[in-house]
């Protein structure tokens, strides 16, 4: 296929199990999509999920929710001003930049969909659990299926969630192949014979659970296999999205920090203007003498640079991403990569190990690990290992049907069973879990 053609195919519009979607010029198939993550009840609860400060009393720090849409919005302009230039070099009809926007910016949107409460720290403390508990040893799972639940991942979560577990009855939100396949940044299962280099072999972005229904996806975007029917190259509208979160994690996060007294504004001034670059004009700067409205400048700059560095680094090895000969960090590549890694080297230092983030991070290790302890000793009785007492019927009867197999009872397969319990608790707000943690251990008790 030539170059158009790899591009017709990559912005399929087709929604696995559905057919072709139907769409107009008004709102068309991709736009649907971002509509439908937005009324989604696991979107909402990103308003509740910690991004770096958990469980911020601020306003005016991010949750995961604003960051999703904030990264939504800088993949829509990212996308459109790639998609302007594909458009024009290879006469591709019938597409407008606005749908290479609207692909990136609704897998943006839907990016961190699968994170577990609690953040990064919240796929630890479950990856830990199931490592620690003994009861991967209980079952015979093939390596596949055990490497699930230790490397634990939210990108498989997602995944998982909008292909199935959101509105389980069509199932999933049927988004488009484009979409889907843009929003898997690492499109590879947990275990393989062999380890792949390069930025998407990583992780992973699929549990054996739903390995048929990428391949689905795969297949109808026309991905480049690394492992026949196993792994594929990335979408290359992927590197977008990966930009777009990145740009926004990193640049935001200096900005609450700032705010929070974490990181002197002098210090998150210098490091904005570094990456913000000739963009800046002294004079604008200048008159802003508040130092909330000086950032806020200076990270609105640095933003519009780093987007601007990484579409043209894309742009610039189109065809080796074309080809699967190209799997880095665009902005790793680009004018910006040194000031960038000033500003991670901050964050490292001095916002991720913040003394509040770390206290409660550590805090979900526990509170995690008791509700999937009490909820898998709970199924697994029900299963027929070990005793069935009282208060595991009751825990029981707390597991919503959703997670449940037919009949409301725990599923026969043991694989399925602890997933869908991992389902549950994954799925929960910081809030929630913490609430739900202090009523089962009898903290607190129901009003």
């Amino acid at each position: 296929m030539n170059k158009r053609q790899i591009w017709e195919k990559l912005l399929s519009a087709e929604r696995p199990g559905a057919g072709k979607a139907s769409g107009s010029p008004e709102r068309t198939a991709f736009q649907q999509d971002y509509d439908r993550i937005v009324f989604t009840s696991a979107f909402r609860r990103l308003k509740d999920k910690t991004q770096v400060f958990p469980l911020a009393k601020s306003d005016y720090v991010r949750t995961r929710l604003t960051h999703s849409l904030e990264a939504s919005c800088v993949g829509r302009s990212l996308g459109a001003v790639v998609g302007r230039e594909i458009i024009a070099r290879h006469g591709l009809q019938h597409v407008e930049s606005g749908d290479f926007g609207a692909i990136v910016a609704a897998a943006c949107l839907a990016h961190d969909i699968g994170n577990p409460p609690f953040g990064h720290a919240g796929e630890d403390a479950i990856r830990e659990w199931f490592r620690n508990s003994g009861l991967l040893d209980r079952h015979p799972f093939s390596p596949a299926q055990r490497a699930d639940f230790e490397r634990y991942e939210g990108n498989a979560q997602g995944f998982r969630i909008v292909t199935r577990l959101q509105s389980p009855a069509n199932p999933g939100l049927q988004l488009t192949s484009a979409v889907l396949a843009t929003f898997t940044k690492y499109p590879r299962p947990s275990a393989l014979g062999v380890e792949l280099d390069g930025k998407s072999g990583k992780k992973f972005g699929f549990f054996q659970h739903d390995a048929e229904a990428f391949r689905a996806v795969a297949a109808s975007a026309g991905l480049i296999e690394r492992i026949p029917g196993t792994a594929w190259r990335r979408h290359p509208l992927a590197f977008l999205v990966e930009v777009a979160d990145d740009t926004c994690y990193l640049i935001v996060d200096l900005e609450d920090a700032a705010k929070l007294g974490f990181v002197p504004y002098r210090d998150a001034e210098c490091l904005l203007g570094e990456l913000a670059g000739n963009s800046v004009t002294s004079g604008r700067l200048e008159r802003l003498h508040d130092a909330k409205e000086r950032l806020e400048y200076l990270r609105a700059k640095a933003i519009g640079r780093l987007l601007e560095s990484a579409a043209a680094v894309f742009l610039e090895n189109e065809a080796a991403i074309l080809e699967g000969n190209f799997d880095a960090d665009l902005l790793d590549q680009s004018p910006v990569a040194v000031p960038l890694q000033a500003v991670l080297r901050v964050a490292k230092e001095t916002i991720y190990t913040a003394r509040p983030a770390l206290e409660i991070e550590t805090a979900g290790f526990e509170v995690l690990g008791a509700l999937l302890g009490l909820f898998t000793s709970a199924v697994e009785a029900a299963s027929g290992f070990g005793r069935m007492t009282t208060r595991e019927r009751m825990l029981l009867e707390l597991l919503p049907l959703q997670f449940l197999g037919h009949g409301g009872q725990p599923d026969a397969d043991p694989y399925v069973r602890l997933l869908q319990v991992a389902d549950f608790v994954a799925g929960m707000t910081d809030s929630y879990a913490v609430d739900l943690y202090r009523k089962l251990r009898g903290f607190d008790l129901p009003a």
